[in-house]
């Protein structure tokens, strides 16, 4: 590795496994130093083992963690949720491997920083050494930035690892996810982030409190507390030790963290929802589905979460509508009616009252019975216009609306529904008359 290119993580091992995870607390201050920099950076896992929740990937028998011990990582994308473990396991798969570290961060970095490492990266291929380049929110670089990472992970200048929030599907080039291995981290649950806590209350190196002095009593943290800072966190260790240090702030002279004293500290809480990421997608992919499925109830759990995640109501307004002509369709043609209605209300009330109005037209879609005929039927429609010739429109068809047009036989032929035309005139022209569309359609309520 270059002297001047330190790795990013230097294994203790007399720290290798973690600190000991006992109950939570009942940690003496005096064996304590006095630690540096917040809480969750102190916290981050040194090893792969002291990694919790991505057993899928770190445990040894784990095909990711075979290709990190054997010294030859492949190019790769990291994808989840925050506070899960992407960097740690970045950092991890540098340092055991033989290759120079080099790290960026698509949000703060660009095609100017990538050319500074790509010509250190060139320079030590040439001396038969590798890079690994950690490429930090690799989605946020926009289709040119990402394309300039094409050659030199095909040429294998550099070993690129990615870590991201974003989906990797909609957000990184077909071209560059072709060349790389996707893993997917899980959100940590209730387990994993027990053992997170638990090892911040008990590292007598890292962790808390951060206020020491003579005196100070051994930190303890309530089961009411901890249950309230799982809540808050949301499947993130990043939050839920921000929560517990902010908690134990509060306590200089140490003691019992109390659920008070958790609230105090983690604030109001805010559930996990990116309006442009892929939160926002699979929970309006979930509200449509339980409408869908004639379910009220989970209707109405998939809307408030929308609602506690900051959701524009236009934006629901919007789906509702169009459910009333997907799900509900011909079986109750009044819901469109419904569903503008609706969205009228959100443009006239605004949130928060506007959800409530919301609510109501989704439960009516969710127990509205339900005809997918004319749904089914312009998707056919669509699918014939685009694999068939454009067929003339028949003549009987055509506007008539000048002596030039019949006297090119517009309108020849054609007899109004009125004078019993439906019997006689052919709408489809000849070459398709025998497609139907429309198939399965509920009785008309004419």
């Amino acid at each position: 590795m270059d002297p001047d290119q330190p790795s990013l993580l230097q294994p203790d091992d007399a720290s290798a496994g973690g600190p000991p995870t006992g109950p939570r607390g009942a940690v003496d201050p005096a064996r304590r130093t006095a630690p540096i920099g917040p809480l969750a950076d102190r916290m981050r896992p040194r090893t792969l083992e002291e990694v919790v929740g991505q057993e899928r990937l770190t445990a040894p028998d784990a095909p990711l963690r075979a290709a990190i011990e054997s010294g030859q990582p492949h190019s790769l994308i990291l994808w989840g949720p925050p506070g899960v473990g992407k960097t740690t396991i970045a950092r991890a798969i540098a340092n055991t491997s033989d290759a120079s570290f080099e790290q960026l961060n698509a949000v703060t970095d660009g095609i100017k920083d990538l050319r500074a490492v790509i010509e250190r990266a060139e320079q030590r291929q040439r001396m038969g050494r590798r890079t690994l380049l950690f490429v930090d929110e690799v989605a946020r670089w926009n289709k040119a930035q990402q394309d300039a990472l094409l050659p030199y992970v095909e040429s294998g200048v550099v070993v690129l690892v990615g870590a991201t929030t974003e989906h990797p599907g909609r957000e990184i080039n077909r071209a560059l996810m072709s060349r790389l291995k996707l893993y997917t981290l899980d959100e940590l649950g209730e387990d994993a982030l027990r053992e997170i806590a638990d090892r911040a209350l008990t590292d007598p190196e890292r962790g808390v409190p951060t206020e020491l002095h003579d005196g100070a009593a051994p930190l303890e943290l309530s089961d009411e507390a901890f249950e309230h800072l799982l809540l808050h966190a949301g499947g993130d260790a990043r939050v839920l030790l921000n929560g517990v240090e902010a908690a134990a702030a509060l306590l200089p002279d140490g003691g019992c963290i109390t659920l008070e004293l958790a609230q105090q500290a983690s604030g109001s809480r805010r559930l996990a929802h990116d309006k442009a990421g892929e939160m926002h997608y699979d929970l309006a992919s979930a509200l449509i589905k339980s409408i869908r499925g004639s379910d009220p109830d989970a209707t109405l759990y998939w809307m408030a979460r929308l609602e506690a995640g900051g959701e524009d109501p236009a934006f629901v307004a919007r789906r509702l509508v169009v459910s009333a002509s997907e799900e509900v369709g011909l079986a109750a043609p009044g819901a469109l009616a419904v569903a503008v209605a609706g969205f009228e209300a959100v443009k006239s009330i605004g949130p928060p009252e506007c959800w409530i109005n919301l609510a109501a037209v989704g439960c009516y879609l969710a127990t509205c019975p339900k005809s997918w005929a004319s749904y089914q039927g312009w998707a056919r429609a669509k699918a014939l216009v685009a694999e068939d010739p454009a067929y003339p429109v028949p003549p009987q068809l055509r506007n008539a609306t000048t002596d030039i047009d019949r006297q090119a036989g517009a309108g020849e032929g054609y007899v109004h529904p009125a004078q019993g035309g439906t019997d006689v005139v052919e709408y489809l022209p000849e070459e398709i008359r025998h497609q139907r569309f429309l198939q399965d359609a509920p009785p008309s309520r004419h």
